[in-house]
């Protein structure tokens, strides 16, 4: 239970970055985040999938070599990663030595079980998908073309191949998922691939000859490797293998966290290689939805296509974070617009939280320039209770991680910020100075010690804005973890070695999340 490795799909270098894309990295950092808060030992892995006839083509157009092609949109995608603070451990790139390494090797052990053999294959492909399809998975598009579940066209490919086995693998996957019922999650996707194995496995294609842009077939270098077989040994290629190392340790994976359109490679493809490689399966493959802009897809026909950095730019690098992992159900499809990105930032971000930090530290600062010492006033049911609820939070917040309920941690977090809230106005300490200053004290100390819970769950989502809350809250960073929300004592009890230290001294409160002004309305 100490090690947690968590991977994102490698997006395919054949183009730049889109929301799609930053909302995968930022939900897996914040898992990770979240997990190495709570004391695991973590990776944190991505990648690039930079093989294949559509980079060929991506490169031919540009007039460029697939390498430097690849290079270019490497750098983009790693780029997106500091933009939004969710720098990996790792980024594999399938052109890298130690990648073509693991794929070769996990071949051999395939070749060596006997589930690799060599023919012919002629069937319906798709380029943009890296997929082949049967006659009765197409649909006939307006112009009579046939095409791909996902609408990309297929065209008709003929070659010598060489195939997994796949179809020895049916009933043994199906005995995984019986065993494993949580192996694909939310449920209704392991329904899916459940029901599409029982309808019966064909044999998988797995090498190319029409190109050489890949890892090259050991024994057999005119043939190079299908996309899949290279692109998903990206995860253990991360781990060492087949060389070993220090990160050895981490196979199995924990979780992969993959889009929807490409649960089938994920959820049975890959689970039967490592079966026939004699290599232990990941635990999980944890499955998004897609994000539309207003609920339309994303297209550059229409003009609705916007940029990570854009978001950024003009949102902030934490309400973007919170937005998507707060409003968007994990395992459902998502929707964001100008107007809902602001009503977070404003209602929950600037209003909610904010506003209670602003208010209440600065009649801490102003009055006492430290934490209050809260012990000259006997608490009543309504601080206990308060308190409680705030001690109570860390084990709610892990069993929603736990299962990948994101948003339902998130929002649990900010059930307290919000009782918090009535707690300060209900109480109005600002009346309390004149009438029963120790009762003051008592309440602001309360206050601030919920937001410190609140603070110190909420850095996976929000590092830098929480960083920030926790040195105004005085928090040192020893303290930061998830070990410092676990009270010793009674829940509830005012007095406990976790609780923020009377007489710490504060400095003067800035605002945390300034409100967003629309640009016409600031000039």
């Amino acid at each position: 239970m100490s090690r947690f490795y968590i991977t994102t799909a490698i997006p395919y270098a054949n183009g730049a970055p889109h929301i799609g894309h930053a909302y995968e990295r930022i939900a897996t950092d914040a898992v990770q985040r979240f997990m190495r808060l709570d004391g695991r030992d973590t990776l944190f892995v991505t990648g690039m999938d930079e093989h294949g006839l559509k980079v060929v083509q991506a490169a031919a157009r540009e007039g460029v070599t697939p390498q430097k092609f690849v290079d270019r949109v490497s750098a983009e995608f790693e780029a997106m990663g500091e933009i939004l603070n969710a720098r990996a451990d790792d980024i594999v790139r399938t052109t890298q030595p130690r990648h073509h390494r693991a794929s070769q090797a996990i071949w051999e052990r395939m070749a060596a079980n006997g589930d690799i053999y060599l023919s012919k294959y002629s069937g319906w492909y798709s380029v943009r998908d890296e997929a082949y399809f049967d006659e009765d998975e197409l649909s006939t598009g307006p112009d009579g073309r046939k095409l791909a579940p996902s609408g990309a066209p297929v065209e008709w490919v003929e070659e010598e191949s060489y195939f997994f086995r796949l179809s020895a693998y049916a009933e043994k996957l199906l005995a995984h998922y019986a065993a494993n019922p949580d192996f694909v999650t939310p449920e209704k996707y392991l329904n899916e691939i459940v029901a599409f194995v029982k309808r019966g496995l064909a044999d998988l294609s797995i090498s190319r000859t029409a190109f050489d842009w890949g890892v090259p077939v050991p024994g057999d270098p005119k043939h190079v490797m299908y996309v899949w077989v290279d692109a998903l040994t990206n995860y253990i290629t991360a781990t060492g293998f087949p060389d070993g190392g220090a990160r050895e340790k981490f196979w199995p994976a924990d979780a992969h966290v993959i889009g929807k359109d490409i649960t089938r490679f994920h959820a049975i493809f890959w689970p039967a290689f490592l079966m026939s490689a004699g290599l232990p399966l990941p635990k999980q493959v944890v499955v998004h939805g897609f994000l539309f802009n207003r609920g339309e897809k994303m297209s550059k026909s229409v003009g609705n296509v916007v940029g990570p950095s854009e978001l950024v730019e003009a949102y902030g690098l934490d309400p973007v974070r919170y937005f998507f992992l707060r409003e968007v159900p994990f395992g459902q499809d998502g929707s964001y617009s100008h107007e809902a990105i602001v009503g977070r930032l404003n209602a929950d971000l600037a209003n909610d939280i904010g506003n209670l930090a602003q208010r209440s530290l600065t009649m801490i600062v102003k009055s006492f320039g430290a934490v209050p010492d809260p012990l000259e006033s006997k608490p009543g049911p309504e601080d206990v209770a308060l308190l409680a609820r705030a001690d109570a939070l860390a084990g709610e917040a892990r069993r929603h991680m736990g299962a990948f309920q994101i948003h339902l941690y998130v929002a649990a977090v900010f059930e307290l910020v919000a009782e918090s809230n009535r707690y300060f106005a209900n109480a109005e300490p600002w009346k309390l100075a004149k009438s029963d200053a120790a009762r003051m004290r008592l309440v602001l100390y309360v206050t601030i010690e919920t937001l410190r819970v609140a603070a110190i769950l909420l850095q996976p989502i929000m590092p830098g804005s929480m960083g920030k809350l926790l040195d105004l809250l005085g928090v040192g960073a020893q303290a930061r973890n998830f070990a410092a929300l676990d009270p010793d004592g009674a829940a509830g009890a005012l007095v406990a070695p976790h609780r923020l230290k009377v007489g710490t001294p504060l400095p003067a409160p800035a605002p945390i999340f300034p409100r967003y002004v629309e640009p016409e309305a600031a000039k």
